[in-house]
Order: C-alpha cells, then structure tokens, then sequence
C-alpha cells in the first residue's frame, strides 16, 4: 500500500502529521522504553477544523515540555506487564505470592490488563473496583447457567443460572494493596511521575468480626476431643495460647522448657498446596509464652505417651523431635491443612460452625476480659503494634465482661429494702457458665461444711469427672473459687 502523501512539520524531536479525515497527529518522541528497548513516543490526535493548526502546535509544545520536565509515562507497558515484573521482584512468603498471582490472573488482568500504566486514571480504579463488588466471575450481565465443571459432564442441581456476587470488601482492599505496591514500584523506577491509585478512593477496611466460640462451646469441643489424647492436648494448648496452626505444627520438645514453665515459639510450618517448609513467624517475632500449671502437666503427659510409643517400636524420641507428629519418633510435622479439617469436622459434629483459628479469638478474648492488658495479650499472640491488631480483630465483646462491669456497678449501688431467702444461692446456682455452677457448688459444700475448711479441694480430674465437665472448666471454676 502506498504511504499517505500527507504533509508533515517536523521538529528536532517531535512531528505534525496530516492525517487524510483532515485531523492531525502529534508525535514526540520520550526515549526509550525500559521494558521493550524501543523507542517510546507521544501521540495526540487534533481533530480538524480551522484552528487545528494552531491547536496542533499547542499540543506539540505541552508534549514536548512533559518530556523535559519528566511528566510523561516513560512506557508504553501494560498493567499485566508491570505485574509480571512486580511479582518477580517483591519480597513475600511463597504462599502470598501465589495468593497474589491468582488475584492477579482471576480479576486484575481480564478487567484491566491490557490498559497503558501511563493511561490509568482514579476513574478507571472506581470503575475496576465497582466492577468487582458487582461479580466476581466478571459476566456481561446477560442470564447463564454457571455449570459445575467445564467438562463434559450431566447437568444436575449444581448447575444453576448463575447470580452476580462481588467479592468481599477484604478481598477488594487485598487486590487494591497489589495495584499499589505495584504502581509504587513504577513511579520508584521512574515509568510514571505520579501513582494514578492515590487519586482513587481506596476500598475501605472491612469491620472486624471476630465469632469465637463460647465458653460452652469450647467446653464441648475440648471433651469431644479428649477421645484422642494427644490431639485433646493440640486443641488445649491452642486455647489457651492463642498460637497459628502452623506454629504449633513447629513446635518441638525442646522448646518446652517444664522447670520454668515456658514455651518458646521461634518457626512455624507454611503449606501451599501439598508443599509444607519451615519458616520463621508470620511477624518474624521470637516469644516465650508462660504456661498454667495444669498446660505443664497435659505436656509432660504428653511426652511421656509418646515416650512409650516410641520405645514400644524400639526408638528413641529426639529432644528435637515433633511435639506433634504422625511419626512415632517425631521426625514429621502435621500439616496445618490436616489441623484444620480435623478440628472442623470435630465441630461439625457438635453442630458448631467454627475454625481452628478462631481460637485464637477465643483466647484473646477471655484474656482481655479476664482483665490481662491488651500488650500482654498482644505479645502472647504476636501482635505488632503495641496491640492495635488485638483489639481490633480478636478482642470480641463478650457478655461475661459485660456482666462484670454491671456487678460492680451494683455494688456501689446501695441495697435493696427486702430479698427473697435463698434467692442469690438459687441464682448463683444456675450461673450462666458450667464453671459457675461447679463453683456454686463447692461454695455451698464449703458452707454446709461438708468441705472441712482449710481441707484441700479435689483434684482438677476428680472435679471434671465429678461434675461431667472438661478438666479446663474444672480448673477456671477453682479459680472463680479461689476469688
């Protein structure tokens, strides 16, 4: 094809073009592009009409000081070329990256991809953002029935015409977080002179709503578990140290240490996929948790079972060796996956809808309102921030404090003119809590003197099985006692 014979206005490092509808094309040449090693130009269209000449020479001069002063994007990459490049070089765990990419792939680049970095603009963010609360398989709008599988397959009640849900709000502000940190790196080697994401309005930060389970539930839980001993003592040590699955995968024997009552918490065990490693903590903070009493025993118990396993098989159990392992010598880790199947299909047997992890929940929680200071609970969990996380995310509200609170209103509060004989015994016998009532009762033992006074009281596993309760709710009934 012949080329136009259109005539052209050259400059030293820019050209107006006539196009041949008459408009005229601005072309600057910006250096050269970083990413594919050519040479990167400005071009503007100047529609035709009678000052579309003057307008022409306008646009060329603003073209050409962007490129003196810098304020031209200095590539013509697209956004799923900035994120390959990003991706290859941000700092992150495995398992995040992996969680970056597949956002990337599943909404970032269908939507936007193959947008100019230097042509991202705040509405081109709202509207990708907008998008994304709307659906999140991204349709046309047009009615579909979403199928089960792509394969080839019969149709059944799985399949059904497809409705439109947006991803939730901590997914959006996760994707927005990717866009920054990746814009960031652009303007830092010097692709943009300014982050077009700091002009959007950014999704805000979902609310915090943390659900442990109540002080029945977790009772339930941890007798439901007891069936299996050593898995009762995973679950236990979860509740009452609040520490990640993977962190208790990587717990081994010496970092117990039974004569000063401590646990040191140093690694924890990452999975992606069927791929487990040990790596350092989620905050890379090194922390010793002190232990009750009663954990210390459960853990010398503990290791004494799996002491006898192993010499039952004629091996030894390291001092390096698993806490809790499938090996009887303790030379395998669990796998945080397994962990948290197995204890949601224990809950699901109870009728709980719960997780693993909100035990964490559970532990902060009691911790906080048992009146334990909000750094204190922070260290135990590793918490940043002097706490901020802990309150925000894990110290749920919880009626027993509140209660508290109201008790000791009441007791500023002067008495009432009459009571009913027997009516605080018969209300502190039906406590909302079982610790309560097995505390109730061993007050009025106490009282009746079917408890001689400075008699020792029963053991904690007497208690448990005296009053058909877990050996944790023995225990916290003593303490209320003791009170």
């Amino acid at each position: 094809m012949a080329r136009s014979s259109a005539p052209r206005r050259a400059r030293s490092r820019g050209e107006i073009e006539a196009l041949p509808s008459g408009s005229l094309r601005v072309t600057v040449y910006a250096g050269q592009d970083p990413l594919t090693k050519h040479r990167h130009r400005l071009r503007e269209v100047v529609p035709a009409g009678p000052t579309a000449a003057t307008e022409a020479e306008k646009t060329l001069r603003r073209l050409l000081v962007q490129v003196d002063e810098e304020c031209n994007p200095r590539t013509s990459a697209s956004v799923e070329q900035l994120l390959d490049r990003h991706f290859e070089l941000v700092e992150v765990e495995p398992g995040t990256l992996a969680t970056y990419r597949t956002l990337a792939r599943r909404h970032i680049v269908p939507l936007i991809g193959k947008q100019k970095v230097g042509a991202l603009r705040a509405a081109v963010f709202d509207s990708f953002y907008a998008e994304l609360r709307r659906c999140r398989v991204h349709c046309d709008r047009r009615p579909y029935v979403q199928h089960r599988t792509d394969r080839l397959h019969e149709c059944d009640l799985r399949c059904r015409p497809h409705t439109c849900r947006g991803l939730s709000r901590s997914t959006v502000r996760q994707i927005h977080v990717i866009l920054s940190g990746a814009l960031k790196r652009a303007v830092r080697w010097r692709w943009l002179s300014t982050n077009p994401i700091e002009f959007a309005e950014a999704p805000q930060q979902p609310p915090a709503n943390p659900r442990p389970p109540s002080a029945e539930e977790a009772a339930r839980i941890l007798n439901e578990a007891w069936s299996d001993p050593d898995w009762a003592v995973l679950v236990w040590l979860t509740m009452v140290t609040g520490f990640r699955r993977g962190e208790l995968c990587a717990l081994r024997w010496h970092d117990l240490d039974v004569a000063g009552g401590v646990l040191a918490v140093e690694r924890s065990i990452a999975q992606l996929n069927a791929k487990t490693w040990e790596k350092d903590t989620k905050t890379h903070q090194h922390r010793r948790i002190a232990l009750d009493p009663e954990t210390i025993v459960l853990l010398t118990s503990h290791r004494q079972r799996c002491m006898d396993r192993a010499a039952t098989f004629g091996v030894e159990l390291p001092a390096d060796g698993f806490m809790f392992s499938p090996d009887v010598d303790g030379s395998t880790h669990l796998k945080p996956s397994t962990v948290s199947r197995r204890y949601t299909r224990l809950a699901a047997r109870l009728g709980i809808k719960t997780t693993i992890h909100k035990l964490r929940h559970y532990s902060a929680t009691e911790l906080i309102s048992g009146g334990v200071d909000v750094r204190t609970v922070a260290g135990r969990l590793g918490h940043g921030g002097g706490g901020t996380t802990t309150l925000r995310v894990y110290a749920a509200w919880v009626s027993e404090a509140d209660q508290r609170v109201s008790a000791g209103l009441l007791d500023r509060l002067p008495q009432r003119p009459t009571a009913e004989p027997g009516t605080a015994d018969a209300a502190e016998r039906t406590g909302r809590h079982p610790y309560q009532r097995v505390a109730a009762d061993l007050r009025a033992q106490i009282a009746r003197g079917d408890l001689a006074a400075g008699s020792p009281l029963p053991s904690r596993k007497e208690l448990a099985e005296t009053y058909d309760v877990a050996v944790g709710t023995a225990h916290r009934a003593v303490v209320l006692l003791e009170e």
